[in-house]
Protein backbone atom coordinates (compact mmCIF):
# COMPACT_ATOMS: atom_id res chain seq x y z
CA UNK A 1 0.00 0.00 0.00
CA UNK A 2 1.37 3.40 -1.00
CA UNK A 3 2.14 5.91 1.78
CA UNK A 4 -0.80 8.23 2.26
CA UNK A 5 -0.81 12.06 2.16
CA UNK A 6 -0.19 13.66 5.52
CA UNK A 7 1.79 10.65 6.75
CA UNK A 8 5.50 10.26 7.24
CA UNK A 9 7.60 7.55 5.66
CA UNK A 10 11.26 6.58 5.47
CA UNK A 11 13.46 5.49 2.58
CA UNK A 12 13.83 1.69 2.46
CA UNK A 13 16.39 1.41 -0.38
CA UNK A 14 20.08 2.41 -0.28
CA UNK A 15 19.59 5.43 -2.57
CA UNK A 16 16.24 6.82 -3.74
CA UNK A 17 16.13 9.51 -6.43
CA UNK A 18 13.84 12.53 -6.06
CA UNK A 19 12.41 13.69 -9.42
CA UNK A 20 10.87 16.93 -10.66
CA UNK A 21 7.80 15.05 -11.94
CA UNK A 22 6.87 11.49 -12.94
CA UNK A 23 6.51 12.66 -16.53
CA UNK A 24 10.09 13.98 -16.55
CA UNK A 25 11.80 10.59 -16.27
CA UNK A 26 13.62 9.23 -19.33
CA UNK A 27 14.04 5.68 -20.64
CA UNK A 28 17.65 5.77 -19.42
CA UNK A 29 16.36 6.25 -15.85
CA UNK A 30 14.76 2.79 -15.54
CA UNK A 31 17.51 1.31 -13.28
CA UNK A 32 16.93 4.12 -10.77
CA UNK A 33 13.17 3.51 -10.77
CA UNK A 34 13.20 -0.25 -10.11
CA UNK A 35 11.84 -1.59 -6.84
CA UNK A 36 15.45 -2.31 -5.89
CA UNK A 37 17.16 0.57 -7.70
CA UNK A 38 20.61 0.05 -9.20
CA UNK A 39 21.97 3.60 -9.03
CA UNK A 40 25.49 2.58 -10.04
CA UNK A 41 24.20 0.92 -13.23
CA UNK A 42 21.96 3.90 -13.95
CA UNK A 43 24.89 6.31 -13.78
CA UNK A 44 27.19 4.02 -15.73
CA UNK A 45 24.61 3.89 -18.55
CA UNK A 46 24.37 7.66 -19.02
CA UNK A 47 26.38 9.72 -21.47
CA UNK A 48 27.93 13.09 -20.66
CA UNK A 49 24.77 15.06 -21.42
CA UNK A 50 22.41 12.67 -19.65
CA UNK A 51 24.44 13.04 -16.44
CA UNK A 52 23.21 16.63 -16.14
CA UNK A 53 19.55 16.17 -17.04
CA UNK A 54 17.44 18.52 -14.94
CA UNK A 55 14.78 15.89 -14.18
CA UNK A 56 16.66 14.91 -11.00
CA UNK A 57 16.34 17.12 -7.91
CA UNK A 58 18.33 15.20 -5.29
CA UNK A 59 18.75 11.77 -3.75
CA UNK A 60 17.80 10.35 -0.37
CA UNK A 61 19.68 7.71 1.57
CA UNK A 62 18.40 4.66 3.41
CA UNK A 63 16.40 5.71 6.48
CA UNK A 64 15.87 9.35 5.48
CA UNK A 65 12.46 10.66 6.57
CA UNK A 66 9.89 12.21 4.24
CA UNK A 67 6.43 13.69 4.58
CA UNK A 68 4.00 12.48 1.91
CA UNK A 69 1.88 15.22 0.32
CA UNK A 70 0.28 13.39 -2.63
CA UNK A 71 -0.16 9.80 -3.75
CA UNK A 72 -0.94 8.59 -7.28
CA UNK A 73 -2.33 5.20 -8.36
CA UNK A 74 0.62 4.66 -10.72
CA UNK A 75 3.10 4.17 -7.86
CA UNK A 76 4.37 7.76 -7.52
CA UNK A 77 4.20 9.89 -4.38
CA UNK A 78 5.02 13.55 -3.91
CA UNK A 79 7.04 14.08 -0.75
CA UNK A 80 9.05 16.59 1.22
CA UNK A 81 12.53 15.31 2.09
CA UNK A 82 12.75 16.41 5.71
CA UNK A 83 16.50 15.85 6.07
CA UNK A 84 17.41 18.18 3.18
CA UNK A 85 16.43 21.79 4.01
CA UNK A 86 15.41 24.06 1.12
CA UNK A 87 14.51 27.47 2.54
CA UNK A 88 14.09 29.17 -0.83
CA UNK A 89 11.31 26.71 -1.71
CA UNK A 90 9.35 27.73 1.37
CA UNK A 91 9.13 24.16 2.62
CA UNK A 92 10.35 22.21 5.64
CA UNK A 93 12.45 20.11 3.29
CA UNK A 94 13.09 19.42 -0.38
CA UNK A 95 9.86 18.68 -2.34
CA UNK A 96 9.71 16.28 -5.27
CA UNK A 97 8.51 12.90 -6.50
CA UNK A 98 9.62 9.42 -5.40
CA UNK A 99 8.58 5.90 -6.29
CA UNK A 100 6.28 4.66 -3.51
CA UNK A 101 8.12 1.32 -3.59
CA UNK A 102 11.21 3.10 -2.26
CA UNK A 103 9.46 4.02 1.01
CA UNK A 104 8.39 2.20 4.16
CA UNK A 105 6.34 3.08 7.20
CA UNK A 106 8.54 4.59 9.95
CA UNK A 107 7.28 1.92 12.35
CA UNK A 108 9.00 -0.70 10.20
CA UNK A 109 12.37 0.72 11.27
CA UNK A 110 11.57 0.67 14.99
CA UNK A 111 12.78 -2.10 17.30
CA UNK A 112 10.21 -4.72 18.27
CA UNK A 113 9.10 -5.07 21.86
CA UNK A 114 11.75 -7.73 22.41
CA UNK A 115 14.59 -5.29 21.75
CA UNK A 116 15.69 -2.20 23.69
CA UNK A 117 14.88 1.22 22.25
CA UNK A 118 17.52 2.89 20.07
CA UNK A 119 18.05 6.32 18.56
CA UNK A 120 16.07 7.05 15.40
CA UNK A 121 17.96 6.18 12.16
CA UNK A 122 17.68 9.74 10.91
CA UNK A 123 19.66 10.73 13.96
CA UNK A 124 19.76 14.07 15.72
CA UNK A 125 22.23 16.51 14.23
CA UNK A 126 25.05 18.23 16.05
CA UNK A 127 23.00 21.38 15.84
CA UNK A 128 21.45 22.17 19.15
CA UNK A 129 21.66 21.57 22.87
CA UNK A 130 19.44 19.11 24.74
CA UNK A 131 18.39 17.31 21.59
CA UNK A 132 15.79 14.57 21.77
CA UNK A 133 17.27 11.15 21.10
CA UNK A 134 14.06 10.06 19.37
CA UNK A 135 13.29 12.96 17.04
CA UNK A 136 11.70 11.34 13.97
CA UNK A 137 11.91 14.31 11.62
CA UNK A 138 15.67 13.94 11.27
CA UNK A 139 18.43 16.36 12.17
CA UNK A 140 17.85 20.06 12.61
CA UNK A 141 19.56 22.18 9.96
CA UNK A 142 22.56 24.35 10.55
CA UNK A 143 21.52 28.00 10.68
CA UNK A 144 17.95 27.33 11.82
CA UNK A 145 16.29 28.05 15.11
CA UNK A 146 17.24 30.67 17.69
CA UNK A 147 20.82 31.03 16.51
CA UNK A 148 19.59 32.37 13.19
CA UNK A 149 21.05 32.11 9.69
CA UNK A 150 24.80 32.06 9.42
CA UNK A 151 25.34 30.81 12.95
CA UNK A 152 25.84 27.06 13.10
CA UNK A 153 24.71 25.68 16.41
CA UNK A 154 26.49 22.67 17.89
CA UNK A 155 25.66 20.15 20.57
CA UNK A 156 25.83 16.47 21.44
CA UNK A 157 24.74 13.87 18.93
CA UNK A 158 22.51 12.23 21.50
CA UNK A 159 22.44 10.84 24.97
CA UNK A 160 23.87 7.53 26.13
CA UNK A 161 27.07 5.72 25.35
CA UNK A 162 28.75 5.43 21.96
CA UNK A 163 27.32 1.90 21.73
CA UNK A 164 23.78 3.33 21.78
CA UNK A 165 24.30 6.23 19.38
CA UNK A 166 23.24 6.05 15.74
CA UNK A 167 25.84 4.60 13.41
CA UNK A 168 27.12 6.15 10.19
CA UNK A 169 28.50 4.30 7.18
CA UNK A 170 32.12 5.44 6.83
CA UNK A 171 33.11 3.69 3.59
CA UNK A 172 32.14 4.44 0.01
CA UNK A 173 29.61 1.60 0.06
CA UNK A 174 28.84 -1.48 2.08
CA UNK A 175 26.48 -4.46 2.02
CA UNK A 176 24.12 -5.65 4.74
CA UNK A 177 23.52 -9.37 5.36
CA UNK A 178 20.51 -11.24 6.68
CA UNK A 179 22.80 -13.24 9.00
CA UNK A 180 26.34 -12.51 10.23
CA UNK A 181 27.77 -15.19 7.96
CA UNK A 182 25.11 -15.10 5.24
CA UNK A 183 24.93 -13.58 1.80
CA UNK A 184 24.21 -9.93 1.02
CA UNK A 185 20.59 -8.90 1.57
CA UNK A 186 21.01 -5.20 0.75
CA UNK A 187 23.92 -3.88 -1.32
CA UNK A 188 25.04 -0.37 -2.23
CA UNK A 189 24.51 1.25 1.19
CA UNK A 190 26.61 4.38 0.86
CA UNK A 191 28.80 6.74 2.87
CA UNK A 192 26.83 8.94 5.27
CA UNK A 193 23.91 6.54 5.69
CA UNK A 194 22.70 6.52 9.29
CA UNK A 195 21.73 3.21 10.87
CA UNK A 196 20.17 2.30 14.21
CA UNK A 197 22.17 -0.25 16.24
CA UNK A 198 20.19 -3.34 17.23
CA UNK A 199 22.69 -5.06 19.50
CA UNK A 200 26.36 -5.98 19.92
CA UNK A 201 28.61 -7.16 17.11
CA UNK A 202 28.97 -10.86 16.33
CA UNK A 203 32.00 -12.11 14.41
CA UNK A 204 32.81 -8.62 13.15
CA UNK A 205 29.24 -7.81 12.06
CA UNK A 206 26.88 -5.36 13.75
CA UNK A 207 23.08 -5.81 13.70
CA UNK A 208 21.21 -2.70 12.52
CA UNK A 209 17.58 -1.74 11.99
CA UNK A 210 16.54 -1.25 8.36
CA UNK A 211 13.20 0.27 7.25
CA UNK A 212 10.79 -2.21 5.71
CA UNK A 213 12.45 -5.25 7.29
CA UNK A 214 11.13 -6.96 10.42
CA UNK A 215 14.50 -8.35 11.49
CA UNK A 216 17.88 -6.61 11.79
CA UNK A 217 20.45 -6.87 9.03
CA UNK A 218 24.17 -7.25 9.68
CA UNK A 219 26.79 -4.70 8.60
CA UNK A 220 30.59 -5.07 8.70
CA UNK A 221 31.54 -3.49 12.01
CA UNK A 222 34.61 -1.84 10.48
CA UNK A 223 32.41 -0.02 7.92
CA UNK A 224 30.49 1.84 10.66
CA UNK A 225 31.30 4.56 13.16
CA UNK A 226 29.12 6.06 15.90
CA UNK A 227 27.67 9.46 15.12
CA UNK A 228 30.16 11.75 16.89
CA UNK A 229 29.33 13.47 20.14
CA UNK A 230 31.42 16.54 19.26
CA UNK A 231 31.28 18.96 16.37
CA UNK A 232 33.95 18.06 13.78
CA UNK A 233 36.77 20.28 12.65
CA UNK A 234 36.33 21.58 9.11
CA UNK A 235 39.49 19.75 8.02
CA UNK A 236 37.92 16.46 9.09
CA UNK A 237 34.98 17.15 6.80
CA UNK A 238 37.37 18.06 3.98
CA UNK A 239 39.09 14.69 4.47
CA UNK A 240 35.78 12.90 3.89
CA UNK A 241 35.15 14.90 0.73
CA UNK A 242 38.70 14.13 -0.44
CA UNK A 243 37.81 10.45 -0.45
CA UNK A 244 35.31 11.20 -3.22
CA UNK A 245 37.89 12.71 -5.57
CA UNK A 246 37.33 11.59 -9.18
CA UNK A 247 33.72 10.54 -8.46
CA UNK A 248 31.46 11.20 -11.44
CA UNK A 249 29.38 14.40 -11.48
CA UNK A 250 25.63 13.77 -11.62
CA UNK A 251 23.10 16.60 -11.49
CA UNK A 252 21.15 16.08 -8.24
CA UNK A 253 23.47 13.25 -7.16
CA UNK A 254 24.05 12.81 -3.44
CA UNK A 255 25.81 9.49 -3.04
CA UNK A 256 29.12 7.79 -3.65
CA UNK A 257 27.76 6.56 -6.99
CA UNK A 258 27.62 10.13 -8.32
CA UNK A 259 27.30 13.61 -6.85
CA UNK A 260 26.92 17.31 -7.62
CA UNK A 261 28.60 20.33 -6.06
CA UNK A 262 26.21 21.04 -3.21
CA UNK A 263 25.61 17.31 -2.71
CA UNK A 264 29.33 16.88 -2.01
CA UNK A 265 29.19 19.55 0.70
CA UNK A 266 25.94 18.21 2.17
CA UNK A 267 27.17 14.60 2.26
CA UNK A 268 30.59 15.40 3.75
CA UNK A 269 29.01 17.27 6.67
CA UNK A 270 26.25 14.67 7.00
CA UNK A 271 28.93 12.07 7.75
CA UNK A 272 29.53 13.96 11.02
CA UNK A 273 25.88 14.49 11.90
CA UNK A 274 25.59 18.07 10.63
CA UNK A 275 22.74 18.87 8.24
CA UNK A 276 23.35 21.67 5.76
CA UNK A 277 20.74 22.77 3.20
CA UNK A 278 20.74 20.83 -0.04
CA UNK A 279 21.38 23.62 -2.60
CA UNK A 280 24.39 25.93 -2.88
CA UNK A 281 22.48 29.20 -2.50
CA UNK A 282 20.74 27.94 0.65
CA UNK A 283 24.07 26.67 1.98
CA UNK A 284 25.48 30.17 1.60
CA UNK A 285 22.55 31.64 3.49
CA UNK A 286 22.99 29.15 6.35
CA UNK A 287 26.73 29.72 6.88
CA UNK A 288 28.88 32.62 8.06
CA UNK A 289 30.61 34.91 5.57
CA UNK A 290 34.36 35.41 5.98
CA UNK A 291 36.65 38.14 4.66
CA UNK A 292 38.50 36.80 1.65
CA UNK A 293 41.94 35.50 2.65
CA UNK A 294 40.58 34.52 6.07
CA UNK A 295 39.34 31.16 4.74
CA UNK A 296 40.96 27.91 5.83
CA UNK A 297 40.77 24.31 4.57
CA UNK A 298 37.26 22.97 5.02
CA UNK A 299 35.56 26.35 4.56
CA UNK A 300 33.38 26.97 1.50
CA UNK A 301 33.68 29.08 -1.66
CA UNK A 302 30.51 30.26 -3.39
CA UNK A 303 30.12 31.41 -6.99
CA UNK A 304 27.55 33.48 -8.89
CA UNK A 305 27.37 35.44 -12.10
CA UNK A 306 26.52 39.16 -11.91
CA UNK A 307 22.91 39.68 -10.93
CA UNK A 308 22.26 35.95 -10.56
CA UNK A 309 21.85 33.69 -7.56
CA UNK A 310 24.65 31.43 -6.33
CA UNK A 311 25.07 28.45 -8.66
CA UNK A 312 28.19 26.65 -7.40
CA UNK A 313 30.02 25.73 -4.21
CA UNK A 314 33.43 24.23 -3.51
CA UNK A 315 35.35 23.23 -0.40
CA UNK A 316 38.50 25.22 0.38
CA UNK A 317 41.37 22.75 0.13
CA UNK A 318 44.36 24.98 0.99
CA UNK A 319 45.08 28.34 2.59
CA UNK A 320 45.10 31.17 0.04
CA UNK A 321 48.53 32.36 -1.04
CA UNK A 322 49.17 35.57 -2.92
CA UNK A 323 45.61 35.74 -4.22
CA UNK A 324 45.73 32.13 -5.46
CA UNK A 325 43.06 29.79 -4.13
CA UNK A 326 42.39 26.06 -4.31
CA UNK A 327 39.24 24.03 -3.82
CA UNK A 328 37.80 20.55 -4.00
CA UNK A 329 34.50 20.47 -5.86
CA UNK A 330 32.16 18.44 -8.03
CA UNK A 331 32.82 20.12 -11.36
CA UNK A 332 30.07 20.39 -13.97
CA UNK A 333 32.62 21.02 -16.73
CA UNK A 334 34.84 17.99 -16.12
CA UNK A 335 31.96 15.84 -14.80
CA UNK A 336 34.19 14.77 -11.92
CA UNK A 337 35.05 15.66 -8.34
CA UNK A 338 38.40 17.43 -8.66
CA UNK A 339 40.85 19.47 -6.60
CA UNK A 340 42.34 22.45 -8.40
CA UNK A 341 43.54 26.01 -8.24
CA UNK A 342 40.69 28.34 -9.10
CA UNK A 343 40.99 29.14 -12.80
CA UNK A 344 40.33 32.66 -14.06
CA UNK A 345 36.67 32.04 -14.88
CA UNK A 346 36.02 30.70 -11.37
CA UNK A 347 37.84 33.58 -9.74
CA UNK A 348 35.74 36.02 -11.76
CA UNK A 349 32.53 34.57 -10.30
CA UNK A 350 33.75 34.04 -6.72
CA UNK A 351 31.33 35.91 -4.46
CA UNK A 352 32.47 34.83 -1.03
CA UNK A 353 34.08 32.47 1.42
CA UNK A 354 31.95 31.04 4.23
CA UNK A 355 32.40 28.94 7.34
CA UNK A 356 29.97 26.31 8.65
Amino acid sequence: MAPQPGRRAVVRVPVATLWTAPEAVRPIDCPALAGSPDVAAWIAGMDRDQLVGDCVLTQLLLGEPVRVTESRPDGWVRVVALGQPAAKLGADGYPGWLRAAHLADPADAEPSSTHPAHVDPAGPALSGPALSATASAGPAPVGSGPAGPGQARSGPAGTGSAADRPLTVDVARTALRAEPGGGAALTGVVLGTRLTPAGPAVNGRRPVRVPGRPDPLWAPEDDLVPLPAERPEAEQVLAVAERLRDLVYVWGGMSTDGIDCSGLVHLAWRRYGITLPRDADDQAAATSRLPLDAERPGDLYFFARPGRRIHHVGIVSAEPRGGRRRMLHACYLTRRVIEEELPADRTATLVGAHRV
